[in-house]
């Protein structure tokens, strides 16, 4: 599948632009048919699972904490928990990532959320040399290298996946 033209969320390209990252703004890739999934932004892209970056709400005690996780893995909600020293940790419904990232669940990028939350990201992410992240909506991606996605996203790196079986 071919991407269409370039379109991010405007919120997005906006921290972008912000972020002195207005050159990413012509690599976002916009797809005709949604890519709720990880599984559906890989193949739309092109790539492997795993390229995928997804942007996860949970609520550490209440508190929205962004988990940037592979897509092939899941997070293990148990060492979120951990890591964070919460008592409980669950993910948070969709009306509290809208109120905290300011885009739907499916559209969530890494960064460029109307408020400041804890963010964790896996240390699988690093595995690859580009990884693809939702650019404000279920239609649009952007690349980038994994390191500088984690750095953008203020993100602190731990091991939060779940163990394979």
């Amino acid at each position: 599948m071919t991407a269409l033209e370039s379109a991010a969320h405007p919120r997005f390209a906006a921290a972008l632009k912000e972020l002195g990252l207005d050159d990413l703004n012509a690599r976002v890739r916009r797809f005709p048919e949604a890519t709720r999934t990880a599984a559906e932004a890989a193949e739309a892209i092109g790539c492997e699972l795993s390229q995928i970056c997804k942007s996860l709400i949970f609520a550490a005690d209440g508190v929205p904490v962004l988990v940037l996780m592979d897509g092939a893995s899941r997070v293990d909600v148990e060492l979120v928990r951990a890591e964070l020293g919460a008592g409980k940790v669950t993910r948070a419904r969709a009306d509290v990532v809208r109120e905290t990232t300011g885009y739907a669940i499916g559209g969530v990028p890494p960064f460029g959320h109307l408020t400041r939350t804890r963010v964790l990201a896996d240390r699988s992410l690093l595995a690859h040399d580009v990884v693809w992240a939702a650019a404000g909506t279920p239609y649009s991606v952007f690349p980038m290298e994994p390191k500088d996605l984690v750095a953008h996203a203020g993100a602190t790196l731990v091991d939060v996946r779940e163990p394979s079986s």
